[in-house]
């Protein structure tokens, strides 16, 4: 369905929206004058060890500062104390009626809490944070106490940053403003939409009972000219700018009324989901067959989002939690729309390899960039700025490992930037080795191969090589002996050019790997404390977790694992639903390796096979579907493979069915000329 198709549908169907969009813009107006606006105050408090513990301590110690070594356990109790019911009600006793919020200040590695109250009172909301301030040294004192530990070996508080002027908070008022007029327009164009497909199916009932025989003086209708609003539009053109907008904008830029999810390339995906509902209630375009399996794994996603977000409506969440998980329905929609658009809305194959080769095309772009990050030492991200758009978290400096700088691309992170290109590395190869295209100049099939291959060392992680050696490993056995040996010397003679090119790099890689295997390396310690740190959070809700989008790094930490933050948000159900999810996309390239009736789409089922085999070992080296960029791309290859297990099903079927028998005809007298 063309642009102009659904603007002449929704002019025909006035009478829902424009009654519906006037009452959302009221209910918007009468929130912008009655809803009153919000101040914050903050403060920041960090724990400073006792000078007795310089000395050798007694032997009844302190429990509390000794608690796994550091502080910052010191730091979780007395944020958990200042969380607790008890807490809420002396703090209530002393004036603190307003919401507050006690937790890690976001990017510090030491015992650094932030305190904040939120208020409608400027002077109150002052005054509160200074009680609230006080309060926490009160309560870690009284721990200590409660423990019997001598005053000489107490741990104490020391403010950083004293109470702050309360500054105004208009972002919470603007999404509530903003979800009221969406929620509107939104009921106003479905509406539409499914009262022009009740009336499209009037019509061709109606149709098939009184058909006329057609006239034979009847003209062909003429062809009118389409504009830009008249011409149709496809779900993989709609992907496509899709994927212009995720891979080319950095993924902290965002609407300011919507956060974190409002970036545009999550904006888009929602309007392409709405065109995509519009054509389908139209009447225009049914889902593809057999492409059945990426969608039920979404809908056993959607049940343990939906139970987890139950679960944070009944526990006692705090306002920030609940606006993360209203950020977690949303971005959810957007990974439902990214699989609906993929697995049902592509309806011819060659279509889909259009948009294949435009994944791997604009992937290998973002690769060039990683290589200009590396030796340039920056990186392009940090000079982007678009009118409009805010960044929803905070920067990220250069990072660097050794003596080599870390690039990330317009990704948010470095490990977003390999998990990102690993999971598209098994693509390129397949389009470099598809004998459609070998017509091509060879820099065109292998260019994006050496781009994104060469780019996953350049991270410097641990998860780049593990995702570049398990589509090796997956890939490479299947293939001919002659391509085989020939793909073993390239990846050594590979090896042997970056210690020429790069000097150092390959040792600081394996120098990784053997730290990790002695257990010597800072960052596997400091994750293995983190996952000792969220087993109390997940003993508090083990089913149903504490809410999809809740367990954020600016209240809590960063769990470096997809499977454990999984577990604090959505419960057991959740790591089920997420094992699902993977699953299907494994099984969806090994069925369609299977069914494939030629060389190349078997090589194209073990790409997805081997991509989403990737994206289920990655994940537990970092939280992946954190990341808009690598969880945007996963979805729509997920989708992708189900479209492409339809097409293959639907060439097997036609394949097996027997030939019609053909009917003997009388045979006439032929007619012989004569001369």
């Amino acid at each position: 369905m063309s642009l102009g198709e659904i603007w002449a549908i929704l002019r025909r169907r006035w009478y829902f929206v424009v009654p519906l969009t006037l009452l959302s813009l009221v209910c918007g107006g009468y929130l912008y004058v009655t809803v009153p606006v919000s101040y914050q105050s903050q403060s920041s408090v960090t724990l400073l060890d006792s000078s007795a513990v310089s000395r050798l301590p007694p032997t009844f110690g302190n429990p509390i500062s000794n608690a796994g070594g550091s502080l910052i356990v010191t730091a979780d109790v007395l944020i958990r104390t200042l969380e607790s019911n008890d807490a809420a009600k002396e703090l209530r006793g002393r004036g603190v009626t307003d919401p507050y919020t006690a937790g890690f200040a976001p990017t510090a590695d030491s015992p650094l809490l932030t305190l904040s109250v939120t208020g409608t009172d400027r002077a109150k909301v002052l005054r509160e944070t200074n009680t609230l301030t006080e309060f926490a040294g009160e309560q870690l004192k009284a721990l200590q106490a409660a423990a019997k530990v001598p005053p000489a070996y107490f741990v104490q508080t020391a403010p950083v940053v004293l109470p702050q002027t309360p500054v105004a908070k208009s972002k919470n008022r603007y999404q509530d403003i903003a979800a009221v007029v969406i929620l509107g327009v939104v009921s106003a164009f479905l509406l539409s939409i499914l009262m022009e497909g009740v009336a499209v199916v009037r019509r061709r009932r109606h149709a098939a009972r009184s058909v006329a025989p057609r006239s034979r003086d009847a003209r062909a209708p003429v062809r009118v000219r389409r504009g830009l609003l008249g011409r149709r539009v496809d779900a993989t053109a709609v992907l496509t700018v899709y994927l212009v907008l995720a891979l080319f904008i950095p993924s902290n830029l965002a609407l300011p009324a919507l956060g974190g999810v409002g970036t545009p390339a999550n904006v888009f995906a929602l309007l392409g989901l709405l065109w995509y509902l519009a054509t389908w209630l139209g009447g225009r375009v049914l889902p593809a067959r057999g492409t059945r399996l990426a969608r039920v794994a979404m809908c056993v996603l959607g049940l343990a989002v939906l139970a987890a977000y139950i679960s944070d409506a009944a526990r006692e969440s705090s306002h920030a939690e609940v606006l993360g998980a209203d950020r977690g329905l949303i971005g959810f929609l957007v990974w439902v729309s990214l699989v609906v658009l993929t697995s049902a809305g592509i309806q011819e194959r060659g279509r889909l390899d259009v948009l294949m080769r435009r994944v791997v095309v604009l992937g290998s772009v973002v690769a060039a960039i990683g290589f200009y990050d590396f030796f340039s030492g920056t990186n392009i991200a940090d000079s982007i700025h678009i009118p409009g758009l805010q960044t929803s978290v905070a920067q990220v400096s250069v990072m660097d490992r050794g003596a080599f700088t870390r690039p990330r691309a317009t990704t948010a992170q470095p490990l977003e930037f390999g998990g990102m290109l690993a999971i598209l590395l098994p693509f390129a190869i397949q389009q470099a080795f598809d004998p459609v295209r070998r017509h091509l100049h060879w820099t065109r099939r292998w260019g994006p191969v050496l781009l994104i291959a060469g780019a996953l060392p350049l991270t410097v992680s641990r998860t780049s090589i593990i995702g570049l050696l398990l589509v090796a490993l997956v890939m490479v056995p299947r293939w001919q002996p002659a391509r085989r040996w020939a793909a073993i010397g390239v990846m050594t003679a590979s090896v042997a050019v970056f210690k020429v090119l790069v000097p150092g790099l390959i040792g600081t890689i394996t120098g990784l790997f053997a730290s990790f295997l002695s257990n010597s390396d800072s960052s596997t310690q400091a994750r293995t404390v983190k996952y000792s740190a969220i087993v109390p959070y997940l003993e508090e809700h083990p089913l149903f977790g504490r809410g999809f989008g809740t367990f954020t790094p600016d209240r809590y930490f960063f769990t470096d694992n997809q499977y454990m933050l999984t577990l604090a948000e959505m419960g057991a159900l959740g790591l089920l639903a997420m094992l699902v999810l993977f699953v299907a996309g494994i099984h969806q390239g090994g069925a369609v390796r299977r069914l494939a009736r030629t060389e190349a789409d078997r090589e194209l089922g073990q790409a997805f096979f081997a991509s989403s085999l990737v994206a289920l070992v990655v994940s537990a080296t970092f939280d992946s579907l954190s990341f808009p960029m690598f969880a945007g791309l996963f979805f729509l290859l997920l989708g992708a493979g189900g479209s492409l297990l339809g097409f293959v099903r639907g060439e097997a079927a036609g394949a097996a069915e027997p030939a019609p028998a053909r009917t003997t005809e009388p045979q006439l007298p032929q007619l012989v000329e004569t001369r």
